[in-house]
């Protein structure tokens, strides 16, 4: 949401999508048994979710390569300025990564070298960096759009509570039943965020003027 700011051009639904590209390529993997991830409860305070193997998806080196494939597909329209905008937020997710997972993050694929500062091993401290994080995204977005419509108001505040809703049921929820219903729902609920990111964006108009002020 906060890269709007700096790629006005591109949807925030493309936005949304560069960000969590390591997680809509995932799920696909894991249904098709090239990565593999397994329901241990108590792996971190806040996932039960112990990340096997994801080489392809969420290693540095696999998602550079994915971050230049997916910045120049979608920016070459869009113009230059957007494509390192895209590329950035493609791999920002592993460094994001790196500072909440545990010692699990591959450098490469096959990589013995597996990083990881473990802040989801205190509920409190994710809490608060990540919805410091969510908080300021929303804000940036928010002064750099302006509602042409109500759908443009309203859609934008519940998705907005949408998501703070679905992190707090996968924080605080009872662990997903399979690892089937993690990977269906991961990607249905990609699809469905990037959807609803993509209509909201287009009853909302980027305000420059706002920014320089």
């Amino acid at each position: 949401m906060a890269a709007k700011r700096a790629a006005p051009r591109v949807s925030l639904a493309v936005l949304i999508l560069a960000a969590q590209l390591a997680d809509v390529i995932w799920p696909v993997l894991v249904g098709l048994g090239v990565e593999q991830v397994a329901i241990e409860p108590g792996n971190t305070r806040v996932t039960p979710l112990n990340f096997i193997s994801y080489p392809y998806s969420h290693s540095l080196l696999t998602l550079t390569l994915w971050a230049i494939v997916f910045a120049y597909v979608f920016g070459f329209s869009l113009g230059r300025r957007a494509i390192p905008v895209l590329a950035v937020l493609v791999v920002s997710h592993w460094l994001l990564d790196v500072a909440t997972h545990r010692p699990d993050m591959p450098v490469f694929p096959q990589s013995p070298l597996k990083l990881g500062f473990g802040l989801w091993n205190s509920i409190p401290a994710t809490l608060v960096v990540e919805f410091a994080m969510y908080g300021a995204g929303l804000w940036i977005y928010a002064a750099s759009t302006r509602a042409r419509n109500r759908i443009g108001q309203w859609g934008f505040a519940v998705l907005a509570g949408f998501l703070a809703v679905v992190y707090l049921v996968n924080v605080f929820g009872p662990p997903p039943p399979s690892v089937n219903a993690i990977w269906i729902a991961a990607t249905a609920g990609a699809a469905v965020m990037t959807l609803w990111a993509w209509w909201v964006d287009r009853h909302r108009e980027f305000v420059a003027s706002e920014i320089r002020n």
